[in-house]
């Protein structure tokens, strides 16, 4: 396990701070405060996880918004995508720009767009990291306490890639694949991010020679021991950060999954849920645990089939415990989303409802998706959607969002 020095910018949060506490109060958080920010956020409150807050009898169902449409601009497809709620309230949509084609090598960039109307309506397009390669597989989190966005993301050269199809070169070796990371202050709040820093020799196993981020969303504890710190799944890990993201190391699991998704316990216990690998598995699988305690082997879950995808977990409220789960449910094809709710911490998924199809013809939704909870108390969702299923390896790729509430799940 080892940890590096994240670099770090000049601060005035104590000064903020004393126009509204007394000096105890500052005090105490400076001493408390381990990574300087450019500009300082308000007080950290309590996010809300009651149902008490939301509208949960009045179905709702909002029209989606093509967010990212492959083909009309400067890319030819969009793919893989994350979706975060910052401190401030705006949602903001990752995903992958693929200049060229769909697939997953080339020229490769990473955008962002905002929403500062919960959803409604957006900004943008906003460059993250624009070079020759494949910057790819973007996993944001957000620290509740200093209101900083950080986006994790893999990289290799352009013209490799895992499998060395279509004139690339197969990665091979543990170095031609790396991990980045950026982030966006408080104030800059998604709108500008910093030149990215390798820090993979942190936060990848010296023989790892293939390896991914997420995608999606990491996760900040909030409950026990360790609650505050930052976690972002990865294959065969956990990266995470105890002290607001100025250093970084990981966390070993047990093998035998691909891309993850991590939810956390009101027990503070971590639960992933991953996509499998094999030729008959089609399944999601499963692993509990702690970081710096152990982890379960990864079980199949023959509740939520799978079609080797990506998929997508969310905490929804507390009390009552809900835990929401996003994915094409079926063993043969991505085009089967289904929305599901867990009432006992991710045992059991006893409630779903399918996503409805939104396109005509050979266009069809479904694939990676990433869930968020809007800042009015509703379920937004990025899906893929592929622009012409009988061409899948031409096809442009877009991502629309989806916003409805609870009640539209349940009844």
């Amino acid at each position: 396990m080892t940890k590096n020095n994240f670099p770090k910018t000049k601060t005035n949060l104590c000064n903020k701070i004393a126009l509204a506490f007394s000096f105890i109060l500052l005090t105490a958080a400076c001493k408390k405060t381990s990574l300087p920010q450019d500009a300082a956020a308000p007080k950290e409150q309590v996010e809300s996880q009651s149902e008490v807050t939301g509208d949960f009898t009045t179905l709702a169902f909002n029209s989606p918004i093509k967010l990212f449409d492959g083909g009309s601009g400067v890319y030819h497809s969009y793919r893989i995508p994350s979706i975060i709620r910052t401190k401030k309230g705006t949602l903001i949509a990752f995903c992958e720009g693929r200049v060229d084609n769909n697939r997953d090598y080339g020229n490769i960039n990473l955008i962002c767009r905002r929403s500062t109307t919960d959803g409604s309506g957006w900004g943008p397009e906003i460059l993250v990291k624009s070079t020759s390669g494949t910057w790819g597989n973007p996993t944001a989190v957000v620290n509740q306490s200093d209101g900083k966005i950080w986006l994790f993301m893999s990289y290799n050269d352009a013209g490799l890639s895992q499998t060395g199809e279509n004139g690339t070169t197969k990665i091979t070796q543990p170095g031609q694949r790396k991990t980045f990371v950026c982030y966006s202050t408080y104030d800059q709040d998604g709108n500008v991010w910093s030149n990215p820093v390798d820090i993979t020799s942190i936060v990848k196993p010296a023989n790892m020679v293939w390896d991914a981020m997420g995608p999606g969303i990491g996760i900040q504890k909030r409950f026990g021991s360790t609650a505050g710190r930052l976690i972002i799944p990865a294959i065969n890990r956990n990266i995470y950060s105890d002290d607001n993201g100025s250093t970084w190391q990981y966390n070993a699991m047990p093998g035998g999954t691909s891309e993850g998704t991590i939810v956390e316990r009101l027990t503070g216990v971590l639960m992933r849920n991953d996509r499998g690998v094999g030729s008959t598995e089609f399944y999601r699988y499963k692993s509990v645990g702690g970081i710096g305690t152990s982890w379960s082997n990864f079980e199949k879950v023959t509740t939520l089939p799978d079609p080797h995808c990506e998929g997508s977990i969310l905490r929804y409220t507390d009390s009552p415990s809900r835990i929401l789960f996003l994915n094409s449910a079926s063993q043969t094809t991505r085009t089967a989303m289904r929305i599901r709710i867990s009432n006992d911490e991710g045992i059991t998924w006893p409630t779903s409802k399918a996503i409805p199809q939104n396109g005509t013809g050979n266009a069809k939704l479904g694939g990676y998706s990433s869930l968020v909870k809007t800042p009015d108390n509703m379920i937004g969702a990025l899906i893929e959607f592929n622009e012409n299923t009988s061409d899948s390896d031409h096809s442009h790729r877009s991502i629309y969002f989806f916003k409805f509430n609870l009640a539209w799940i349940t009844q």
